[in-house]
């Protein structure tokens, strides 16, 4: 199944248990995928779709750690859930053996050896990790190796 059928399929389960919290999660979800299509005129598939996800994710992180900083747990602990609900249809994430094997992997292959030939490892990293690792991480990872 692929992905924007498992959240149509989720969003009706939402309904039927009223589950309303998770519903309006799924629905913004919903949303942003729809508007990408009409507004690319194309039919996005899985990988699209995760980078939807992707970007939803980070915006909640953002929003996330500045409540936090203004003292607004309450809206915090929305992002919180929110973020619970994205993660859910995400690949499982890599762990550090796994992500540090796909960088060493990629900077073989790329032939990398100074922050110059960051741009290509980058590229071949987020194809391969698409969805199940923080790219800024990975990021900070390769530049720790390159550097």
């Amino acid at each position: 199944m692929n992905l924007k059928t498992r959240l149509v399929e989720d969003m009706k389960t939402a309904m039927r248990s009223g589950d309303k919290p998770r519903l309006g999660v799924i629905r913004l979800v919903n949303a942003a995928i729809k508007q990408r299509e009409v507004d690319e005129r194309i039919e996005l598939d899985d990988a699209q779709v995760l980078a939807v996800l992707e970007k939803m994710l980070k915006q909640r992180r953002d929003s996330m750690s500045q409540y936090e900083a203004a003292g607004r747990e309450d809206l915090a602990e929305v992002e919180r859930f929110e973020i619970g609900v994205i993660e859910s249809y995400l690949p499982a994430q890599l762990d550090e053996a796994e992500l540090d094997a796909l960088i060493d992997a990629a900077l073989a292959e790329t032939g990398a050896t100074s922050l110059r030939d960051m741009g290509k490892v980058m590229a071949l990293l987020k194809q391969r990790a698409a969805g199940r690792a923080d790219m800024a991480a990975v990021s900070a990872r390769v530049k720790q190796k390159l550097g």
